[in-house]
């Protein structure tokens, strides 16, 4: 049989535009292209600007990544002026990069992913008493009781009946390669619900540290909101007072309560119907995994305080973590021998971030096509690469290194739900591995929040309110050229902004996210980006049903306006999508 193509465009319950074009012999995909079909330009925004304010400009680049590329900019310019920030500011950000992780997680899961393997019309088959057993054998979630599954099978019945099905239609009900029975379908379509209220609540700390979300105030220094041990309850002020300290107590309780009693308990569950995605050959990817590493302990970057460490896994070893420098030319390049750019020096050149180019005078084949030309130019994404290797970012990365680094928490995890589940650790390389490790992660990162509040709390009460640090904040005490890299750990993987700064202003600045990491096309050698390569060997059952790909896609949670960014001076419609 010749080799035929699938075309998934747009990927959907993602964020942004992502194209996938997947090459089959038979029901096996041979070949698998990522393109981003949007331009990037953010980096050209921020040329000329005050760096102290490029987190204003570079928060924008998602309306997902709500705070991360605000805190990575803010680093980039405190890594360049050696400008360290006080503990409380620390501890409040790891707060709320640990409140981002868990909500991302959470409804990346329940409202992306959970519908590539729960089929929501087939809850109306269920039984709410049968559901309710269920639901309480595996957890002590208090909403488990036969009325309230009834009282949802209700409501997604009159979607239903209505032929309406709003957040639901679309999808490929009824497909054979859905396995959950009735009842597993009817408990995570209410724990989707349930995930939607919860998520509102939860958000709110990002609002008492930041002021407001989406897009949270963060500061070159420290932290904007001060804190004052003084103001209580109708006092007018901007500061956090014992009130807001008291709030950000019981969201972080509301957090590890529906991480501990829904989420992980769902993800155990569901796997345990679809253990051959945990097998070789469904999602396996590069088999390279990359931290930059975050959560530091004290006001300075130091990665020997890291929680999450950093360090590099090549082919699956996990006996053996490699050193990442993320200020060397040698350690990180992008290349754009198969992207819609062009760079000074060819397009087989490859660029550190400190010299990085964002040059939109491409002149090859773009958008529209009928098929990617594959063989040039087929992605708005540029391909990263640390040392040569295509790398995977993102939970699987970073849970894989906390368990070959001897974190025992993680170890204890990952341990027992595979104990469980009675599986290998290898069977996370695959693409339910990849979905578990997002849920392993929202438990660990759920359970060290109570440790970084106590430590701010203790700080307080000693009398330590400091959350920024004057040093350095007017530009005529710096000095005439500095450079410096903003990194971190952000929800889908390692991110790091790299600034250049000239006389007080940005001269270079680029952005280096998880989703170009996982979701770039081919480099000059023909290496093939994560997604391709995790694509590449699945088995597709109907061609006309692709969801052996959203699974696989979905589990690297793409966020495809981070890797590319809309630009069009003349501000022109670039290009219209009709999803039949």
């Amino acid at each position: 049989m010749s080799a035929q193509t699938i075309v998934v465009d747009p990927v959907t319950r993602i964020e942004g535009h992502l194209r996938i074009e997947a090459e089959f012999d038979g029901q096996v995909i041979t070949r698998a292209s990522s393109s981003g079909t949007m331009v990037r330009g953010i980096e050209i925004i921020l040329q000329g600007r005050d760096p102290r304010d490029a987190w204003a400009f570079a928060q924008r680049i998602c309306g997902v990544c709500t705070l991360v590329h605000g805190i990575a900019s803010v680093r980039a310019v405190e890594n360049a002026l050696s400008y360290e920030i006080p503990a409380n500011a620390q501890l409040i950000r790891n707060l709320m990069i640990g409140a981002q992780f868990v909500h991302d997680h959470v409804m990346h899961f329940y409202h992306l992913h959970a519908l590539d393997w729960v089929d929501v019309v087939s809850a109306l088959k269920a039984d709410p008493k049968s559901t309710s057993a269920l639901a309480q054998s595996i957890s002590s979630y208090a909403r488990s009781s036969p009325g309230y599954f009834a009282d949802v099978q209700s409501r997604v019945r009159k979607l239903v009946e209505s032929g309406q099905l709003g957040i639901f239609a679309n999808a490929y009900w009824g497909s054979p390669l859905y396995q959950l029975p009735p009842e597993a379908n009817l408990m995570a379509v209410a724990h989707y619900l349930d995930a939607l209220a919860w998520q509102r609540q939860i958000i709110q700390l990002q609002t008492i540290f930041g002021g407001k979300n989406p897009h949270p105030n963060v500061l070159v220094g420290g932290t904007p909101a001060a804190i004052s041990v003084h103001a209580g309850a109708g006092t007018a002020t901007t500061a956090v007072n014992e009130v807001g300290l008291q709030k950000v107590a019981e969201l972080i309780d509301q957090m590890r309560m529906f991480v501990d009693e829904v989420y992980v308990p769902d993800i155990l569950a569901i796997a345990s119907f679809y253990k051959d995605w945990f097998k070789k050959g469904y999602g396996e990817g590069t088999g390279n995994f990359m931290t930059y590493g975050d959560f530091p302990a004290t006001g300075s970057q130091d990665p020997k305080t890291f929680l999450v460490p950093r360090g590099a896994i090549l082919g699956r070893d996990l006996s053996r973590i490699l050193e990442v420098d993320v200020t060397s030319q040698d350690d990180i390049q992008e290349f754009v021998a198969h992207s819609w750019y062009d760079y000074r020096g060819g397009k087989e050149t490859g660029l550190h971030p400190f010299k990085g180019e964002t040059q939109l005078n491409y002149s090859g084949p773009q958008p529209p096509y009928q098929h990617l030309d594959t063989t040039a130019s087929y992605s708005w994404i540029k391909s990263p690469r640390w040392k040569g290797h295509a790398m995977e970012v993102g939970p699987l990365a970073r849970i894989l290194m906390l368990y070959a680094s001897g974190h025992a928490p993680t170890r204890a995890l990952a341990d027992k739900s595979l104990a469980q589940l009675g599986l290998p650790l290898e069977a996370m390389f695959s693409t339910m591995g990849r979905t578990a490790a997002r849920a392993f992660e929202s438990k660990i990162l759920a359970d060290a929040m109570p440790g970084w509040y106590g430590a701010l709390m203790a700080n307080i009460k000693a009398g330590d309110v400091r959350t920024f640090n004057e040093k350095l904040w007017e530009p005529s005490t710096w000095p005439r050229h500095a450079q410096g890299v903003g990194f971190m750990e952000a929800p889908r993987g390692a991110l790091g902004h790299w600034i250049v700064i000239d006389d007080g202003r940005i001269t270079n600045y680029q952005a280096v996210v998880p989703s170009t990491w996982n979701a770039g096309p081919r480099d000059p050698a023909g290496v093939e980006g994560p997604y391709e390569a995790a694509l590449k060997g699945q088995t597709i059952r109907d061609p006309k049903q692709p969801l052996e790909i959203l699974r696989t896609v979905h589990s690297f949670d793409p966020c495809l306006a981070c890797a590319v960014h809309v630009l069009d001076p003349g501000g022109e419609e670039l290009i219209r999508i009709r999803v039949q």
